[in-house]
């Protein structure tokens, strides 16, 4: 499944106020039987989503009615710890989430989401601290690399060019190779 282009997007913010949110409470494992990228929007957050006779659990975050139809992810500190499953960016990706802001990221986490057209976005500790105010719509431009909404808010966030010029062309590493094929090819001949 190749990753949709990201280059600007306006949308509703979920707030996830945690720090430390690892890959295992993203998706738990007894979910991971399947290679698939898809089928795993339902489990998103599973254990603390749904009590224990499968209803909605109301006090979870995303259960509250402002985050109905989220496509922005507010996240706290070192979201996407744990193990390096992609199964948690597949996940938020297949929820409807567009890109994930925190003030930090699980480096192998950050690398799953560039590869699976999930943008991380990395602010300030204050810039989080006024995002987690109450800000619930949010325009994300990774060409522009701003956060922005329409009550004066206003952030800058930097990106690899590398994994921001892969985002922007809807490219995973297979089709980021795939583009210097000619080259490739070239350099197979040569070694003939």
């Amino acid at each position: 499944m190749t990753p949709p282009p990201f280059t600007r997007h306006a949308g509703r913010v979920a707030a996830l106020p945690h720090a430390n949110v690892d890959t295992d409470q993203i998706v738990p494992k007894q979910f991971l039987k399947r290679i698939e990228r898809s089928g795993f929007g339902p489990v998103l957050f599973h254990d603390w989503r749904y009590g224990a006779d499968g209803s909605p659990d109301p006090a979870f975050e995303l259960n509250h009615p402002e985050a109905a139809q989220a496509t922005l992810l507010l996240a706290g500190a070192n979201f996407g710890c744990g193990s390096s499953r992609e199964h948690a960016v597949w996940a938020l990706r297949e929820y409807g989430f567009r890109a994930v802001l925190a003030e930090s990221f699980a480096d192998i986490f950050f690398a799953n989401c560039c590869q699976s057209g999930l943008l991380p976005v990395r602010l300030g500790t204050g810039e989080m601290r006024e995002l987690f105010a109450g800000r619930y719509d949010l325009v994300v431009d990774l060409a522009g690399q701003t956060v922005q909404d329409a009550h004066g808010f206003r952030a800058a966030f930097a990106i690899d060019p590398y994994r921001r010029d892969m985002l922007l062309r809807g490219l995973d590493e297979i089709g980021r190779t795939l583009l210097e094929g000619d080259r490739i090819a070239a350099y197979e001949r040569s070694r003939a």
